[in-house]
């Protein structure tokens, strides 16, 4: 990510059950909305350790139904 900007801050998502695990996902915060559209269109799809990686601009989390 640091190829794209400024990493403000990087966060993986743990497993509530198996806090040495992650969720598979996480969390990259670039400096401005430029350097995140740019890191998205650098990363998205691209190869990382054998595996093709997602790369997006994070949406509120929807409410849900209980």
């Amino acid at each position: 990510f640091t190829q794209a900007g400024t990493v403000v801050s990087a966060r993986v998502m743990m497993d509530k059950m198996n806090p040495t695990r992650s969720r598979g996902f996480g969390f990259v915060e670039m400096e401005n909305d430029e350097q995140a559209q740019k890191a998205v269109e650098m990363l998205n799809g691209k190869d990382l350790d054998g595996r093709k990686i997602i790369v997006n601009i994070a949406k509120p989390m929807e409410d849900r139904r209980p």
